[in-house]
């Protein structure tokens, strides 16, 4: 009697906390794999406070990402919806924002969740990386702009970290350097020396006017390349507060406490308030970087000391909602972008990249590695602790998640891709509302997850595959990462199919002589994916070349002098103001 009566208080507690707007903070890493986390497995990387974070929750142990590309994925994440219903799906080898003066971006006719909370009263926050675009026509315009998107604040990176932001450590370019710019050169090397040639034999007399042309495009070529390592930092790896560029280029000195000093700010002023915190963090994306006390530390190297001082930042989010006595009232979030980036080595063979654990492929690719992702909630008394569940769920189920725990509807004038967590999170279900799931390469249908009703089985279903290379490799090492069209995948007919349920390494796919059902199950997902493919429009497409390209008019700049942009107004040591 007295169990029951304890039982009766506790649903009673949970459904009277469930009842009040409860307050929001969502953790989103960048590139952490499902490996690397010491509650999904990892031994020898220390994340006490992410592990402090699943134990107090839920952890999901089939969380996958929208899409295994940061824009994308980080563009259903927000909206709830497919990348590819936004635009935010590349039809060609880029399927990113490189450039913060792009034209794409996340469409102002889409609707975030942050959107829904805000007219619901919320205080909300968007801190550390954004890359989902910034201004449409002039730079001033702001419509891709998180605070065009819901956000009252924002502060951090508007487009991504890469490896050109830090000296000294390379940059995402060097295949474009090699086609665009060396190789032109060696033909134009080899084009002079054959008129020289030729000229010294008295075998064919060139103008003078075309060794001059010949010179000159080598100088254009060298001058371009230059002017851009010149530039390329200044121009698109800036932080900005609000609307306003504050540091410019940026520096990594103490950014992690810096942009965790702010988030801890936002939670103090908001303590009185519903708020929402969005901490997307730019650890553990290349280039790898951290602060004197976290350097050199881990048993990982730099990719370690990165992932430590993340957890560390994790953390002192959670103090902070003990401290404010908010914990009780706040659902905590934990997840990545997308699996970690396999191909991250080094010229000098450091692997700068993460772990995706016993999963095959990583990053850009919809193996597991790819797309199943840490995803941890807590909410204590609402949220059980120590819980985990083994269904399929999606990054796209935050969206109505948190906008049904606001007290907000749903969009009806659009198709919701995600669903609601919180049934499965208490235990009223024991199934998760995706009977089908679809993968994305970019543009592209890559595969189809399905979880019969009344079945234990997880199959999926692959069209197409990547090409591993070299041989025998996990990734797609000479292009860094795998593409999703063309000469670089195989395609398949029938699909590859795998019972995800009993072989979540992907190793043996299966044959009619292996699953007597194996037509009948591959009908039922192309029959779905053909369901799912009428319910797309067509829209315009927000990583076309066209949207891609720099555009001079749409460049932030903190100084009018041209193009060189300098300024610093930040404060450079976050840890005082924790």
């Amino acid at each position: 009697m007295m169990t029951l009566l304890l039982l009766l208080l506790f649903l009673c507690e949970a459904q009277s906390r469930v009842a009040s707007k409860p307050n929001f903070v969502l953790l989103m890493a960048d590139d952490f794999g499902i490996g690397d986390p010491g509650c999904y497995g990892n031994k020898t990387l220390r994340t006490p406070n992410i592990d402090r974070l699943a134990r107090g929750g839920a952890k999901l142990t089939q969380h996958l990402a929208a899409s295994p590309l940061c824009t994308p994925s980080r563009a259903a994440f927000m909206t709830g919806r497919y990348p590819v219903r936004s635009g935010v799906a590349s039809q060609s080898q880029v399927g990113v924002f490189l450039f913060s003066a792009s034209s794409g971006g996340l469409p102002p006719s889409e609707i975030t969740f942050a959107k829904l909370l805000k007219d619901q009263g919320y205080s909300t926050a968007l801190i550390g990386k954004w890359h989902l675009g910034i201004s449409c026509h002039d730079r001033g315009d702001f419509c891709h702009h998180p605070t065009s998107h819901g956000f009252d604040y924002f502060h951090g990176l508007p487009l991504t970290n890469l490896r050109d932001c830090k000296p000294g450590e390379g940059s995402v370019f060097t295949r474009a350097f090699r086609l665009l710019v060396f190789v032109p050169l060696q033909l134009i090397a080899v084009a002079l020396l054959t008129l020289a040639m030729l000229k010294w034999l008295r075998l064919c007399q060139a103008p003078p006017c075309v060794f001059l042309f010949l010179f000159l495009l080598a100088a254009l070529l060298l001058g371009l390349l230059l002017g851009f390592l010149h530039y390329f930092r200044p121009l698109n790896c800036f932080l900005m507060r609000n609307r306003d560029v504050t540091q410019q280029p940026m520096s990594y000195d103490n950014l992690t406490q810096r942009l965790t000093a702010d988030a801890a700010r936002f939670l103090r002023r908001n303590a009185e308030t519903p708020f929402l915190l969005v901490l997307s963090y730019l650890h553990v994306h290349t280039a790898l970087f951290s602060s004197k006390d976290f350097a050199g530390k881990s048993q990982h190297g730099s990719y370690g000391d990165a992932a430590e001082e993340m957890d560390w930042s994790v953390g002192q989010i959670l103090d902070v909602l003990d401290e404010l006595k908010l914990a009780n009232n706040t659902l905590v979030y934990f997840s990545s972008d997308q699996g970690a980036h396999v191909e991250e080595v080094t010229v000098k063979g450091e692997v700068q990249g993460g772990s995706n654990g016993i999963y095959k492929g990583g990053k850009a690719n919809n193996w597991e590695g790819g797309i199943r992702v840490p995803g941890i909630f807590r909410w204590p008394g609402v949220i059980r602790a120590g819980l985990e569940i083994d269904e399929p769920t999606s990054n796209m189920d935050i969206f109505p998640t948190v906008a049904k725990l606001a007290g907000s509807p749903l969009p009806q004038d659009r198709v919701i891709d995600g669903r609601d967590l919180m049934p499965l999170l208490q235990g009223r279900a024991q199934r998760s509302e995706h009977e089908f799931l679809f993968h994305y390469c970019n543009f592209y249908l890559n595969a189809v997850r399905w979880h019969p009703p009344n079945s234990t089985s997880i199959w999926k279903a692959f069209f197409f595959t990547p090409k591993f290379s070299p041989e025998g490799a996990n990734g797609c090492f000479p292009t860094h990462l795998c593409f999703c069209h063309g000469q670089y995948v195989t395609y398949h007919d029938p699909p590859l199919l795998f019972e995800i349920s009993r072989d979540p390494r992907e190793r043996n796919p299966l044959t009619p002589t292996s699953e007597p059902r194996f037509q009948e199950i591959l009908e039922a997902m192309q029959e779905a994916a053909a369901r799912h493919t009428r319910t797309l429009q067509d829209v315009p497409n927000q990583l076309s070349l066209g949207n891609l390209i720099w555009k001079p008019w749409l460049q932030l700049c903190c100084s009018s002098w041209g193009l060189s942009c300098q300024c610093d107004r930040e404060d450079q040591d976050g840890r005082q103001s924790l």
